[in-house]
């Protein structure tokens, strides 16, 4: 099984940079997309691809955040935010199927100034408690971007950068107690020394520099490590701030 994740960093936008192209040559059997920046009324023909199930969620504020699941399998169910959570910003979608949960997540950025770190912190415990609650019952696989560099290898410059959002302490124990209650972060599972980035800022050309943040995860349940077969990261991959990145499971 194949699975996908791209905060596309709204959907309209990255289909006239080859959004198509990547989605038909991959073939993933589920693609997860975060930052999708529109309602479902903005839904154009050319987003439908055959073969998919579509499931949308959208923030109340237009143009914001936003989550979109396409999946070949029928899940089960499908459900939409995590118990607790009332922003209203379309940031989570679970889909259920006969050996796993699939989660797509579009966490919250705590701002400039760290405006928003109390309430993504807030946030973060809900997720967590949604996620261990889920393992309960089956495996879990958790993707999205999750706006958080975990460790100083995830991240070009970590030194300058400890009290910005994605590098902060706060978040970045968040992620550690995630890990703790059960799951791993499988590309830092496969390759503990690599460094490779997903998201490069649009300013001082970043990305061409080579200045970038692994901020963009697939993270799975403890019990199915050993089904892990590959964690990928297209960097190579434009049409976002961000690139794709992907899984291989044997489940």
């Amino acid at each position: 099984m194949k699975y996908i994740s791209w905060n596309v960093n709204g959907l309209r936008a990255c289909m006239k940079k080859g959004f198509a192209d990547f989605f038909n040559e991959v073939d993933a059997d589920i693609f997860a997309i975060q930052e999708t920046k529109m309602q479902e009324h903005q839904l154009e023909e050319d987003m439908h691809f055959d073969g998919y199930h579509m499931y949308m969620h959208s923030a109340e504020k237009k143009g914001y955040s936003g989550t979109l699941v396409y999946t070949k399998e029928e899940p089960i169910n499908v459900t939409y935010d995590i118990e607790g959570d009332t922003c209203n910003e379309g940031r989570v979608i679970t889909l259920e199927f006969d050996k796993f949960y699939f989660v797509c997540a579009y966490v919250p950025n705590s701002k400039d100034g760290l405006l928003r770190l109390d309430f993504r912190c807030e946030w973060e415990d809900l997720l967590r408690k949604h996620l261990v609650k889920l393992n309960k019952k089956k495996p879990v696989i958790y993707t999205g971007d999750l706006n958080v560099a975990h460790e100083e290898i995830d991240l070009k410059n970590p030194s300058s950068n400890h009290r910005n959002p994605g590098f902060t302490d706060e978040e970045r124990e968040k992620m550690t107690k995630l890990l703790k209650a059960g799951f791993i972060d499988t590309f830092r599972y496969l390759y503990p020394e690599e460094i490779k980035y997903s998201w490069w800022s649009y300013r001082f050309r970043a990305r061409e520099k080579g200045i970038g943040w692994r901020i963009d995860y697939f993270i799975v349940s403890e019990s199915i490590k050993d089904k892990v077969k590959d964690a990928l990261i297209y960097d190579d991959i434009l049409g976002s701030d961000h690139c794709p990145v992907g899984l291989i499971l044997d489940i």
